[in-house]
C-alpha cells in the first residue's frame, strides 16, 4: 500500500447534513458529496429518528457518487458528538455503521473521531497537520456553541476539554428561531445573512456573557418581542449577528485569560458567516492569537475533516 497511491474515505452523519469525502495522502480533496436533511417549512428542526431515516437513505447514494481513483487505505468517521465519555447521538450511528462495514470489507483501518474534531480537522487540513501545541477550538452551529481546549496526541487525535459555551440556546438555534419567525426557511443562516447585508442600521440586542458562558435565550426573546412590534427585518438580522459576534468575543477573551493558548480554530455552520468571521479575526489580532478558519464551504458540516484525520492517523501509525 505504501508504494501505491492511497486514498482516505471520510463519513459524517450529523444533525442536518449527510456527507462523505475522499482525500489523498497529502490531504488534498479528491471528491466529496453532501446533502442537507429535509425539514418541513416552518419547522425548526428534526427528531433524531427522522435524522437516522434520512441519513440511512442518503448515505449509500452519496458514497456511490464519489470518485475514488485508487485503493482506500483507511476510513475515518464521526462516531459521536464529543470525545467525552458517554457522548452519544443516534444520527452518528448511521455513519459509524457504514464506516465500520466498509473498513471490514476493504480490510483497512477504521478511525473514529468526534463531530467537533471533524470540524477542526476540516480547517487544519490546510496546514497538513494538527501541530504539537495546545489550542482552542470554537465550534458554532445549529446544535453546538462550544469552546474546547485541545491537546494534540501523538497518534493524530486530540484530547479535548469543554471549557466554554452557551447556557441555553446555541448560536445556530438563535439564528434559526429568529429567521423562521421572520418567514425564512430552516436552516435560516444564509438567508438571514443576506437579509442583514441589506440593512443600513441595526437593532442592538443585549449581550449576556458570565464567566465565559453565553446566554442567547434572553437576546432571542427580545428579538421575538421586536418582531411582534413590527421591527424592520433587515435591521434586526444585522443586530442578531452583532450580538453573536460580541458574545463570542467576550467568551474568548475570558478563557484566554484563564488558560492562554496562541492558536484558535473556529468552525461550524454559523462560522461561515462573513461578519462573524471578521469579528473573530479582529479579536484574535488584538490578542495576538493565530486564527485558522476553514474555507466557508468547509466550515459547515462536511466529511473532509475525518477523511484528513484518517490520513494522519494512518501515516502516524506507520511512521
Amino acid at each position: 500500500m505504501e508504494k501505491e497511491k492511497a486514498y482516505f474515505l471520510g463519513i459524517d452523519t450529523s444533525c442536518y447534513t449527510t456527507s462523505c469525502a475522499v482525500v489523498d495522502k497529502e490531504g488534498t480533496i479528491v471528491s466529496e458529496a453532501r446533502r442537507l436533511l429535509s425539514v418541513k417549512p416552518g419547522a425548526r428542526g428534526l427528531q433524531q429518528s427522522n435524522m437516522v431515516f434520512q441519513h440511512t437513505r442518503a448515505l449509500p447514494e452519496l458514497i456511490e457518487s464519489l470518485t475514488i481513483p485508487g485503493p482506500v487505505a483507511a476510513v475515518g468517521v464521526s462516531a459521536f458528538p464529543r470525545r467525552e465519555e458517554g457522548s452519544y447521538m443516534p444520527a452518528f450511528l448511521v455513519g459509524y455503521g457504514q464506516g465500520r462495514t466498509l473498513s471490514t470489507l476493504l480490510s483497512c483501518p477504521l478511525y473514529t473521531f468526534s463531530h467537533q474534531e471533524n470540524h477542526m480537522l476540516a480547517a487544519l487540513r490546510l496546514d497538513g497537520e494538527i501541530g504539537d501545541e495546545p489550542f482552542y477550538g470554537l465550534h458554532v452551529s445549529g446544535g453546538t456553541t462550544e469552546l474546547i481546549y485541545c491537546i494534540p496526541q501523538s497518534d493524530g487525535t486530540m484530547e479535548t476539554t469543554l471549557c466554554g459555551g452557551t447556557m441555553d440556546l446555541h448560536g445556530g438555534q438563535f439564528v434559526d428561531r429568529v429567521g423562521v419567525a421572520l418567514g425564512l426557511s430552516f436552516p435560516a443562516g444564509p438567508a438571514l445573512e443576506r437579509l442583514a447585508e441589506t440593512a443600513d442600521s441595526e437593532e442592538r440586542l443585549p449581550v449576556a456573557v458570565k464567566e465565559g458562558r453565553i446566554s442567547f435565550g434572553g437576546p432571542c426573546s427580545e428579538a421575538m418581542r421586536r418582531i411582534e412590534r413590527g421591527v424592520n427585518p433587515a435591521v434586526l438580522a444585522k443586530g442578531i449577528f452583532t450580538c453573536i459576534g460580541q458574545s463570542l468575543a467576550k467568551m474568548l477573551e475570558y478563557h484566554w485569560q484563564q488558560k492562554p493558548a496562541n492558536r484558535l480554530i473556529a468552525v461550524g455552520g454559523v462560522m461561515s458567516n462573513a461578519y462573524l468571521r471578521s469579528v473573530i479575526e479582529d479579536t484574535c489580532k488584538r490578542h495576538k492569537v493565530m486564527l485558522r478558519l476553514a474555507e466557508a464551504k468547509y466550515s459547515s458540516d462536511n466529511a473532509t475533516g475525518v477523511a484528513f484525520g484518517a490520513s494522519l492517523c494512518y501515516k502516524l501509525a506507520r511512521s
